[in-house]
């Protein structure tokens, strides 16, 4: 079995010695490289480099630079998709975006985890877990999501939180470790005739 067909199964794998998961890294670092330097008037430049690394995107997707992620490949945008500055993937396993998702700066997805044995983590091990981002989701600035979070559909993250465990649907939640803190109400909307 191939390190990256463990890193899949959610088993302990080599992210640090292999020869096919640093080339692959190396592909995704090379590509936000050229991400990173295209001017803001390039967008259809952006949207073709972002279709080449993440495994799927649509056309309505914003993530301004600079923005890191380990592989690209399991990575995977909805419709209508908003990064501010500094997003950082970990896609050692696959981080799934809704629709109409929008971060705030310096948000940090991180599917990467690490043994708590000291030889284990020595020999570069890590594992990773998915972590997927519902519909209708707005995530606050310096938001940290840990490895096999789900958040669920029209939720809000508070600015500085730290999720550590899953956030059901349609609450607003914030915190170390990030809590929920109550229901969000949807607004009655008014019919103009």
């Amino acid at each position: 079995m191939t390190e990256k067909e463990k890193a899949a199964l959610g088993l302990l794998y080599d992210a640090n010695y292999d020869p096919q998961i640093l080339a692959d890294r190396a592909r995704a670092q090379d590509i936000c490289l050229d991400y990173n330097q295209t001017r803001t008037a390039q967008a259809g430049e952006r949207l073709r480099i972002l279709q080449a690394l993440l495994a799927r995107c649509d056309e309505h997707i914003i993530i301004e630079p600079p923005f890191f992620v380990d592989y690209g490949y399991n990575m995977r945008v909805g419709k209508h998709f908003y990064a501010n500055h500094n997003l950082t993937v970990l896609d050692g396993a696959p981080v799934t975006f809704g629709d109409h998702v929008y971060l705030s700066p310096n948000c940090g997805f991180y599917t990467a985890g690490h043994p708590l044995d000291a030889a284990e983590r020595n020999a570069g091990l890590e594992y990773a877990k998915p972590i997927t981002v519902g519909n209708n989701v707005w995530i606050g600035a310096h938001v940290c999501v840990l490895p096999g979070v789900t958040i669920g559909d029209g939720s809000v993250i508070g600015a500085g939180s730290v999720v550590n465990r899953d956030i059901p649907a349609g609450v607003l939640a914030a915190g170390n470790p990030c809590r929920v803190l109550r229901a969000i109400e949807p607004k009655p909307r008014r019919v103009i005739l």
